[in-house]
């Protein structure tokens, strides 16, 4: 029998059916091309603290970031889930609503509104492009899909009340107790790493993977931020194994991001597997 690999999709909210999809159509993408061979895949939708405590990985999908929280809260799964990103830094990968309870920082919230996750040390601005009816796609530079070539087939992508990444935070052991102290900005409880592969995790500093370029710009040509020459808005970032987008892949039936992402997957369980917890 192969290693078993468990994947869950948070599915209190949001678009997580289609998150399930794609993984399915990355995991077969992964065995054409033979990459671990000897596993034996398993996705899975996660409402329980049981059914997360069966996820080698887990992916928060895009929805409505309060109502996720508050149905996680009430059932339960708030703390469990605090524990899998934050104490035992499983692999996780949050879009949209899921980045902004992966944030560490959320502002234009009311403290008391909705709860966060952490593991992502960013602050993140909320619903930064406007409403729903100002939703939009975008042609996406990603240099983490390009494989060791020089360019890659632009990611179109889905923004939809999306968040930015505002601000990358100074890491800290505990809360981040200066954005706590901002108006309209909640902040993520501290956790601590529960063994040495965690530590080396939560020891981790947040890379900046993608940029949109400027919003008139995303809008109408279409072009990269790369090749506008501008820096542009944050809407990917990872810090360790947790990894965070603004955007819905999982809206596109482009598996390229769910395909790379359980590749990242793997490189952690072997990780994990190889140094032993103390």
């Amino acid at each position: 029998m192969g290693r078993q690999i468990t994947i869950g999709v948070l599915a209190l909210q949001g678009a997580f059916s289609e998150h399930v999809q794609l993984l399915r159509n990355a995991i077969h993408q992964l065995g054409q091309r033979g990459v671990a061979k000897d596993a034996e895949w398993s996705v899975i939708e996660v409402r329980t603290p049981a059914e997360l405590a069966r996820c080698d990985a887990l992916v928060l999908p895009g929805g409505e970031s309060t109502t996720m929280s508050l149905v996680a809260e009430r059932s339960g799964l708030l703390e469990p889930l605090r524990d899998f990103v934050k104490a035992h830094r499983r692999p996780t990968w949050g879009t949209c609503a899921g980045l902004i309870l992966l944030s560490e920082s959320a502002n234009r919230t009311k403290k008391g509104g909705q709860e966060l996750i952490g593991g992502l040390d960013v602050r993140v601005s909320r619903n930064h492009f406007g409403r729903q009816t100002e939703s939009f796609t975008a042609a996406l530079d990603l240099p983490f899909l390009h494989n060791g070539t020089d360019a890659a087939t632009p990611f179109h992508s889905v923004f939809i009340r999306a968040p930015v990444v505002e601000r990358l935070l100074a890491h800290k052991d505990g809360e981040q107790a200066e954005e706590k102290a901002r108006d309209d900005t909640i902040v993520a409880p501290a956790k601590t790493p529960k063994d040495e592969v965690a530590r080396n995790y939560f020891d981790a500093e947040v890379e900046v993977l993608a940029r949109l370029p400027g919003r008139a710009k995303a809008l109408g040509s279409g072009a990269t931020a790369s090749e506008e020459g501008e820096e542009g808005d944050i809407i990917a970032v990872r810090q360790g194994n947790v990894f965070g987008t603004s955007f819905h892949p999982e809206l596109t039936g482009d598996a390229r991001i769910h395909v790379w992402w359980l590749e990242q997957v793997l490189a952690a369980l072997d990780r994990r597997k190889d140094i032993p917890a103390r």
